[in-house]
């Protein structure tokens, strides 16, 4: 009898923290349609690992449209077009990945990727994937393409211990966000996929090629209504 009373004390009481959880992460979300995230797991990650941390948020007004096209060519060219998940890209990633399990491939959206950073960890677990989804989902639902955008770009790792497209700027090219050229912004955006390891400066000859191609791109889309629609 006492160890039924234990486990409903326990139901009631883990009912009672899921749903403060629950409430606690939607006005969280909600929040951020407005606020910029304090911090993140990935900027604590980089503390702790003795990277450091080094941001400047900005608003969407004080950052180069070259930044933000730069970004959506580099990283999700669909951005505009679907619900948060590029469903052709995640097949095509999944059979790459059995074809080759050493090499494992991403196709990770830019609200994927803004989901991610914001609210959770780095890892391949099927739990954070799952959360990733949600959270994902939310944020499209929420906060809208603009500010997922404008969120990724103050958020993102964009080199060793630097956070955001001002701080880069800054960084790299000693001038604010609003400033950057179409190839300097393509510079950047060359490091996203691995912002450890690839540099802007010393700019190594595989990030020079990069960027060149993400200008190639940049040209492309431009003239795209859609794409117009989230960059000015």
């Amino acid at each position: 009898m006492n160890k039924m009373k234990i486990l409903k004390g326990i139901w009631k009481w883990g009912k009672r923290l899921f749903l403060v959880l629950f409430v606690g992460q939607l006005i969280y979300i909600v929040l951020l349609k407005w606020v910029n995230p304090p911090i993140t797991f990935t900027q604590i990650g980089s503390i702790v690992n003795g990277r450091g941390f080094h941001q400047q948020n900005r608003s969407a007004a004080d950052i180069s449209a070259n930044a933000r096209l730069a970004v959506i060519a580099s990283e999700d060219q669909l951005f505009p077009d679907h619900n948060g998940f590029d469903w052709k890209s995640i097949q095509k990633a999944m059979e790459y990945n059995q074809k080759k399990p050493g090499r494992l491939r991403g196709a990770s959206t830019i609200s994927q990727q803004t989901a991610k950073n914001v609210f959770l960890w780095q890892g391949r677990s099927w739990l954070r994937k799952g959360l990733e989804t949600y959270f994902t989902f939310m944020i499209e639902k929420i906060w809208g393409k603009k500010r997922i955008l404008e969120v990724y770009l103050n958020v993102a790792e964009t080199g060793n211990g630097i956070f955001g497209i001002e701080q880069a700027s800054q960084s790299y090219f000693n001038k604010p966000a609003k400033d950057l050229t179409q190839y300097e912004a393509a510079a950047i955006a060359a490091v996203l996929p691995n912002p450890v390891k690839l540099n802007v400066k010393p700019m190594s000859p595989y990030v020079s090629s990069r960027a060149r191609k993400i200008g190639q791109q940049m040209n492309f889309l431009k003239p795209d209504r859609d794409i117009q629609n989230l960059i000015r």
